[in-house]
């Protein structure tokens, strides 16, 4: 499996979401996306219940695995993550993300995680404050922050949603822990440096990649040029201290 904790957390890593894709071309984008510069592959998967939306399971990703190196960044947008994590780090699942809002107890659900080999990341709805997470950041290596209602890809980005970012991002160096800050839901490039900016590194990108209008290679170029506002970010939470 690869392993997210060997990329430096001051570097901008792409994640674009699978849900833009071409499903008819799904084997063909994602090797061109990958081979654009994208260091992950973002899979959402809805159960309908947690989230008003059913997408993708198990088999896709198998199927993906087969042909792909990239990283696999699966985002469980499940009821009972705890139940069914085995059978997607079976698939080819390298990092599995579940939400706080989901029916499972949350440690045993990190615990589950890390026993099959996979690094854990969890989530929160818009309406659910950073602090949820907090009791959880030392077991994590990711929290992903939804800048969209979850559930349907294509929705307008919420600038509200950013002083979670940096809820987290002060945290994490407050208690100097090595957790990625990952953001999903609407975001290109007329967002991505307000993101950056408030520190978040792994950015998630459906159709401002998969559809940029000068190419996929040109969708992730532009999000990985905002490294220099993240920087900032990283300088300034460290001088609060």
């Amino acid at each position: 499996m690869l392993d997210i904790r060997k990329f430096a957390r001051n570097r901008i890593l792409v994640s674009p979401s699978i849900l833009a894709a071409d499903f008819c071309e799904l084997g063909r984008e994602t090797d061109e996306v990958v081979a654009s510069g994208a260091e992950l592959l973002h899979l959402d998967v809805m159960d309908g219940r947690l989230v008003p939306n059913i997408s993708f399971g198990v088999p896709v990703i198998a199927s993906l695995r087969r042909r792909s190196c990239a990283l696999f960044d699966a985002h469980l947008m499940i009821d009972r993550p705890l139940f069914y994590a085995p059978a997607f780090a079976k698939a080819g699942a390298d990092h599995i993300t579940f939400h706080v809002e989901s029916s499972d107890d949350p440690d045993a659900t990190i615990d589950r995680i890390h026993e099959l080999g996979c690094t854990a990341g969890m989530s929160l709805k818009p309406a659910t404050p950073a602090e949820a997470l907090f009791p959880y950041l030392d077991k994590l290596e990711m929290v992903l922050v939804m800048t969209v209602e979850p559930g349907f890809g294509g929705q307008s980005f919420m600038a509200d949603q950013v002083p979670k970012i940096a809820a987290f991002r002060r945290e994490i160096v407050r208690r100097n822990l090595h957790c990625h800050i990952e953001v999903d839901g609407g975001i290109g490039e007329k967002n991505v440096g307000l993101v950056a900016a408030n520190g978040a590194n792994v950015l998630v990108a459906g159709t401002s990649v998969f559809r940029h209008p000068e190419g996929m290679a040109r969708g992730v170029k532009v999000l990985h040029d905002a490294v220099g506002l993240l920087d900032s970010a990283l300088s300034g939470a460290r001088g609060e201290e």
